[in-house]
């Protein structure tokens, strides 16, 4: 719009759902247009197919006109409104390509980012001691060629396969990711990074990795009895009590090492007995690191999105999306139930879940009672109670009221005594932790990555 009052033109524009946004310049149009212009796009679109539609336009004066050249000046009027659609339009259709090349230039800054991290991958893994890198055709050749014979299971985001490399002599599981899954890119490239710095017994050890003719590929030690729920939930042979509460404190202890002793804390956001690896002597050993996050020590939680498996996840994560050692603790307290018990976290068969229940047996004195009956009350009832309340403390329904993972680590090593917690199952809190020792430093993320089950 152009005010010849005031010498104003005025240019207002919106840009799908957003907010509406406007210009104004002083200029005196007289002075700058010839007596004859021509109004349409011009250059509007650069090289593309233009894609604006005129739905009307309009052309109006506040000019005083003499009869005597009315025909006249309704010709200069319109021109000069013309004239000044056209420049609105072509405003208009100008900021519209500036926002598409923004937003073009995000998807390319994005693209440029991964590639970033992997070559970063690549020089920091490359100079050190650690994991190695390996070649697609290696990987295909020690799983022959990622056969259905070779695989060990499937995922959210894609399988793993036995393998052996040759070189090395050693068995190794192959986590082979789904190809275009940019979840999946993001994992992959997240667990290489933290998983390569990290060195304690009760973790899985990452022995190398491959993101060659856009396949991602991670390398691990080979667990030759599977997964802590392919036994506890399987139709196997039973676990031995003293197993169990072995795999309990293992866990403990990797857990102990992430939040507090490695140089900053790591936030697993996603433990779960499929998660936890058995070597060949029944060593705990923690894996699947492509949701966690590094965290300062100091510092309370952000928000980092929830992400994890239903049923293992604290209240208060589920109602905010701020991942902290609190809702990790909660998810230790949900599988340390679910190695006494024998009973999933999730489970249809049931009115009640997991910690309910068990919650309920320990109102009434019958914690025994939930003990898994595979086990044919072959266990050390002392340690069955230790390990049950050590649980549901864990997954206390207030975070307030959790222990650390040392205090249930101290607990379990009967180093400290048993608490005491209410007879009812409290009320759950569902406000995130403000003065936890952690905070992210990786860049927030307001996504979901939701799993139903194992």
């Amino acid at each position: 719009m152009y005010n010849s009052t005031t010498r104003n033109l005025s240019v207002f524009w919106s840009y799908g759902n957003g907010p509406n946004s406007s210009l104004t310049y002083h200029i005196d149009l007289k002075k700058v247009l010839p007596q004859w212009v021509t109004v349409g796009f011009s250059a509007s679109t650069g090289v593309y197919f233009e894609r604006q539609v005129l739905e009307s336009w309009e052309f109006s004066s506040s000019l005083d006109i003499d009869e005597s050249n009315k025909k006249t000046r309704r010709k200069i009027g319109l021109i000069i409104g013309s004239t000044l659609l056209g420049c609105v339009l072509i405003a208009g259709a100008g900021v519209a390509f500036v926002l598409w090349r923004k937003h073009r230039g995000v998807i390319v800054d994005k693209n440029n980012l991964e590639i970033a991290n992997l070559t970063s991958i690549n020089e920091d893994l490359e100079r050190g001691v650690g994991p190695r890198r390996f070649s697609y055709k290696d990987l295909a050749l020690a799983t022959s060629n990622f056969s259905y014979e070779r695989k060990l299971g499937q995922g959210g985001f894609g399988a793993v396969y036995k393998g052996y490399l040759m070189d090395l002599d050693i068995l190794v599981a192959v986590k082979k990711f789904s190809k275009g899954s940019k979840q999946g890119k993001k994992e992959y490239i997240t667990e290489v990074k933290i998983i390569s710095m990290l060195r304690h017994r009760n973790l899985v050890q990452l022995i190398g990795w491959s993101h060659d003719l856009g396949e991602f590929l991670l390398v691990y030690e080979f667990m030759p009895n599977r997964s802590l729920d392919y036994h506890l939930f399987g139709r196997r042979n039973q676990l031995a009590w003293t197993l169990r509460y072995k795999i309990a404190h293992g866990l403990a202890s990797a857990l102990l090492y992430l939040h507090e002793e490695w140089e900053q804390c790591v936030v697993h956001r996603d433990i779960k007995s499929s998660n936890v690896m058995l070597d060949s002597s029944f060593n705990a050993k923690l894996g699947d690191f492509g949701l966690a996050r590094l965290m300062d020590h100091e510092l309370g939680p952000q928000t980092t999105g929830l992400a994890g498996t239903l049923g293992y996840l604290a209240p208060e994560y589920i109602s905010t999306g701020r991942a902290s050692k609190e809702s990790d603790v909660y998810s230790f307290g949900v599988v340390a139930l679910e190695i006494a018990t024998g009973r999933k976290s999730v489970d249809k068969q049931f009115d009640k879940g997991l910690v309910e229940w068990v919650w309920d047996l320990y109102e009434n004195g019958e914690l025994i009672s939930a003990v898994d009956e595979r086990m044919q009350m072959d266990f050390e009832a002392k340690q069955v109670e230790c390990l049950m309340i050590v649980g549901l403390w864990c997954a206390y329904p207030d975070w307030n009221l959790r222990p650390s993972i040392r205090q249930a680590n101290l607990v379990l090593s009967f180093e400290m005594d048993l608490p005491k917690l209410p007879m009812k199952m409290p009320v759950a809190i569902y406000h995130a932790p403000n003065n936890s020792s952690a905070s992210s430093v990786e860049p927030l993320t307001t996504s979901s990555s939701i799993n139903m089950g194992r």
